[in-house]
């Protein structure tokens, strides 16, 4: 039996997302959103200052900067200071910021989805089983 190669593992399912990410992007940017903008915005509730969003994300401090100017700048997020320290922007996601990100996670979601299909149905559960326990 041939040795399990953990490098070769995440390299498929680095290029499985990659790929799916490459397949919507230009929907994506239909929207008026780069990729990367997309992952934002959908952290933007669970992480509203832009320090957790770089390291929830694995971004650097200034490329989030960056990605939250030009999300403000389209009118999907609104800055406010926060009132509990003056220091620190708040993040809120707007009402067409929800609208844009839901539609990019469902562009995602069905490139994805098509990818899954190649799989039986018990092959899928066995799939979410797996990356759960991995997660």
């Amino acid at each position: 039996m041939s040795k399990i190669d953990p490098a070769k593992i995440w390299s498929l399912n680095y290029r499985l997302l990659m790929s799916v990410i490459t397949s919507v992007a230009s929907d994506v940017t239909a929207l008026g959103l780069e990729a990367k903008e997309l992952f934002v915005l959908t952290e933007v509730e669970e992480h509203p200052y832009p320090a957790e969003l770089a390291a929830t994300l694995s971004m650097p401090k200034p490329t989030v900067t960056v990605y939250v100017k030009r999300l403000e700048a389209a009118g999907f997020v609104r800055r406010e200071i926060d009132a509990t320290d003056l220091r620190r922007h708040r993040l809120h996601l707007t009402p067409a910021g929800r609208k844009v990100m839901q539609r990019g996670i469902a562009l995602l979601s069905e490139a994805f989805g098509s990818r899954l299909g190649r799989l039986s149905a018990a092959q899928q559960a066995e799939l979410r089983t797996l990356l759960e326990k991995l997660s």
